[in-house]
């Protein structure tokens, strides 16, 4: 995450290291095969061959096929709900939610044009799976029924309040409308640092919308 430094993160045993390594090399492996012959033609066992590994310990790290596309999404999980629950008092989850839709992050963010390149072929191994739309879709409802669940939470909603889940949907569309937007540009070929700066504009809009709807809705510390 942004101002992060060495220090801040765990210190992680030999084993554990070990273990990070793995499960980084063999989605990098996965990464680079899914982008040259796509997510359908590439079954596990290539994968497992190609990073030196055998195919249980591909499933002992990632148990679907798609999470070797998407493990790193639980991350993206944690903290949203991390942003929105440790939010100042007085601040709306809007608000929060803001900080945490405009903080660069993963690929996009990143001025080295091979990463560049490579977003744009895991965005194309993306819009060119079923599978793996299928599963970002399950993906994001589950984020939005977690941000729905805190926000029933927080606000102490009553049975059948479908405030918290008409703003956990507003706030989860807007993010997918970003991504979905980030992917057109991305597939039309842009990939100079510019595209950051426009996703961010963009973002800058959509939080504008939804002001009008939810900007003092889940303000910390009030009550309905």
């Amino acid at each position: 995450m942004a101002g992060e430094t060495a220090t801040d993160a765990p210190v992680l045993g030999l084993r554990e290291r070990k273990k990070q390594q793995t499960r980084e090399l063999i989605a990098e492996t996965a990464r680079r095969m899914f982008s040259e012959r796509g997510f359908e033609a590439v079954p596990v066992a290539a994968i497992a061959r190609a990073a030196e590994v055998s195919e249980q310990t591909v499933f002992n790290y990632f148990p679907r096929k798609e999470d070797l596309v998407y493990w790193r999404m639980a991350s993206f999980e944690e903290e949203l709900l991390a942003t929105i629950r440790e939010r100042e008092p007085g601040e709306s989850a809007l608000a929060a939610f803001g900080r945490f839709a405009r903080r660069p992050r993963g690929m996009l963010a990143s001025p080295e044009p091979d990463v560049r390149e490579r977003l744009a072929g895991l965005t194309r191994t993306i819009v060119e799976s079923p599978a793996l739309l299928a599963r970002e879709q399950q993906i994001f409802a589950g984020y939005t029924d977690s941000l729905a669940a805190l926000l029933a939470e927080e606000q102490g909603a009553k049975a059948g309040d479908i405030g918290p889940w008409v703003a956990a949907n507003a706030m989860m569309g807007a993010h997918r409308a970003l991504v979905a937007y980030a992917r057109r540009r991305i597939l039309a070929g842009a990939r100079d640092p510019k595209l950051a700066r426009d996703v961010l504009a963009e973002a800058d809009r959509a939080l504008a919308m939804l002001e009008h709807g939810l900007g003092d809705y889940a303000v910390k510390g009030a009550r309905p």
